[in-house]
């Protein structure tokens, strides 16, 4: 009796191994269907739900870089420095429209935008991060250019330089004899100024003014490059 029933569930062992069998073959050739019908009802149809997970506005690609650039561009806290920019530009009087200019440290690029917009065709931003087409990736500690390239060079961000004296210097290195390096930092007068016209050993101090960028009080400063400071 005993042998029979062994006999009994062998056999029924082997069938539901068989049929095991058979499903995951049958599974496996099987393409799953991954796709929600669009026609599928939602259970909350005040939400908005793709279509079906196929759906290709499930795929939500980065925004275009000129479109990106074109929003900030207009955006009033863009123009509102640009503008302060041109203002300050404008009151040097040492700019017209073939003046090479150099701008270290140029951030987004608002300065070389203002300079553009007056008409200065030849102007070159430079930053550790670039933000093109406006500004180029450079380090400011060893700028990427010959001596004596441009007229000006300017930077509203010296006080922020790790090598200030190597900062200055390729400011100087880079501008031509008799070309000038405008710089405007912190409001401050007397010891300061005299600290940062320092900075510029080949350069002759041609003044200080206290001025308004971007909203914030600082001093503007220039020099003019190939005469010693000590002269």
């Amino acid at each position: 009796m005993e042998k029979h029933i062994e006999k009994f569930l062998n056999k029924v062992s082997l069938v539901f191994i068989t049929i095991a069998t058979i499903t995951l073959l049958y599974l496996s050739l099987q393409t799953p269907q991954t796709c929600i019908p669009p026609n599928t009802p939602t259970t909350k149809p005040h939400l908005k739900f793709p279509s079906s997970t196929c759906d290709p506005s499930l795929n939500h690609p980065y925004m275009d870089p000129t479109k990106k650039r074109l929003k900030l561009w207009s955006s009033k806290s863009w123009l509102s420095q640009v503008s302060s920019f041109t203002t300050f530009f404008q009151s040097l009087n040492l700019l017209n429209n073939e003046t090479k200019v150099l701008c270290v440290s140029a951030g987004a690029g608002h300065e070389v935008m203002a300079l553009n917009n007056m008409g200065v065709s030849d102007v070159t931003g430079v930053e550790i991060v670039d933000s093109l087409p406006l500004v180029k990736r450079a380090d400011p500690n060893n700028l990427p250019f010959f001596d004596g390239v441009f007229y000006l060079a300017f930077s509203a961000h010296l006080e922020e330089a790790l090598f200030p004296l190597r900062f200055a210097g390729e400011m100087e290195r880079t501008v031509r004899n008799g070309g000038v390096c405008v710089v405007v930092v912190e409001e401050c007068g007397g010891v300061e100024v005299d600290a940062i016209v320092g900075l510029f050993r080949k350069s002759m101090f041609v003044g200080a003014e206290n001025v308004t960028l971007i909203g914030m009080r600082m001093t503007r400063i220039i020099t003019r490059v190939g005469v010693s400071s000590s002269s």
